[in-house]
């Protein structure tokens, strides 16, 4: 569904991915896991059309899209939600929500999908990660691409996150899920990817990482 095939990004004169290779089968979660400035963001805002690859391609559902602008990127079905919410507070659930309904398929469809969504999502009135992810649902997603959903929540929020997470994947959204927790997010993906400084380092079925020694090392301090 999604490949991302051996991109460099640079920031200026500094190069922050080194031939990232990612790929996402639909139906799946897949997880993007390590550490702060590992580079994650910098690759989903790169597949997000945020950020241009200096080399390599990347391509959604058969086409190629590293030269198309964010919009036209959304259109296609391939949706962002952002670290830290990016929530406009000052407008209501329900405004935020219409927001991100813009493309013309979205609008079209808005009420049928503001039902599915406050179904999936029940906590919506006092939860703001919940309506950052009901925000990127209603744009009608094929592949959602969350960044650090759990950052800076409680460890039960944490729970009922990635439990959504795991439940907007079953009707039919397939996820990358960016994480620096490694733990629980590998026991929700299908397959993960650790990034270390700009470079794919492990990749594999979620079991298998909880498993290998760098990682129990390196990220779960065992």
């Amino acid at each position: 569904m999604l490949e991302v095939s051996g991109i460099d990004v640079a920031y200026g004169d500094v190069r922050v991915l080194h031939g990232m290779s990612v790929a996402v089968q639909e139906g799946e979660i897949v997880a993007l896991l390590g550490a702060n400035a590992a580079g994650k963001t910098t690759t989903i805002n790169t597949i997000s059309g945020l950020m241009r690859p200096t080399v390599g391609t990347i391509t959604f559902r058969g086409e190629r899209i590293d030269h198309l602008p964010p919009d036209k990127i959304v259109a296609r079905g391939l949706v962002q939600v952002p670290e830290g919410r990016r929530l406009f507070p000052y407008m209501t659930v329900l405004e935020n929500l219409e927001l991100g309904a813009y493309s013309h398929e979205a609008r079209q469809r808005r009420g049928k999908t503001l039902e599915t969504v406050f179904g999936l999502l029940p906590l919506l009135q006092d939860r703001q990660q919940m309506l950052a992810i009901g925000r990127g649902l209603m744009a009608m997603p094929r592949l959602l691409m969350l960044d650090e959903p759990s950052v800076g929540l409680a460890p039960l929020m944490v729970k009922q996150i990635l439990e959504t997470v795991k439940d907007v994947n079953a009707h039919g959204t397939t996820v990358l899920l960016v994480e620096q927790n490694v733990q629980h997010s590998l026991r929700l993906a299908h397959r993960g990817y650790v990034l270390e400084n700009g470079k794919i380092v492990l990749e594999g079925k979620g079991a298998d990482l909880l498993a290998n020694p760098h990682l129990k090392k390196a990220y779960l301090g065992m």
